[in-house]
């Protein structure tokens, strides 16, 4: 098994290339700003923590030692909010460039998150391979 066919490294580079694909989405929103008849576009995320957690609703918590902290006698309820719709103009145009460049810095903080995962992983795994020390 080579190194880049970690599923961690993978799962990384995938995450990258969504955030890749979303800036460029936000890039042309901004573009077209005064665009009439325009409609601002967004990705959806790649998983959604709350259907995660529907898939595996068979699974539970177990306490397998007697020093484990029990499991809650409910699991948490996750619930949807609808997001109300942001301006149109008159002429049809809904992107609200105040909004774009929101969506741009939280895309460049997941984006040097990763980074800085994908960074720290290469370390471990390169201290890993190191021949040890006499």
């Amino acid at each position: 098994m080579s190194v880049t066919d970690l599923p961690l490294l993978n799962q990384i580079k995938g995450r990258l290339a969504w955030l890749d694909d979303r800036q460029r989405v936000i890039a042309e929103n901004v573009a077209n700003s005064d665009t009439a008849g325009y409609v601002a576009r967004d990705l959806k995320t790649p998983t959604d923590f709350a259907v995660a957690v529907r898939k595996n609703a068979g699974l539970r918590m177990v306490a397998t030692n007697a020093q484990h902290v029990s499991p809650p006698a409910r699991a948490p309820q996750f619930e949807g909010m609808a997001a109300p719709d942001s301006e149109t103009t008159l002429d049809g145009n809904s992107v609200v460039v105040e909004e774009q460049m929101l969506k741009m810095a939280e895309s460049r903080m997941a984006y040097d998150a990763a980074i800085g995962f994908y960074q720290k992983s290469m370390q471990m795994i390169r201290l890993a391979a190191k021949k040890p020390a006499a």
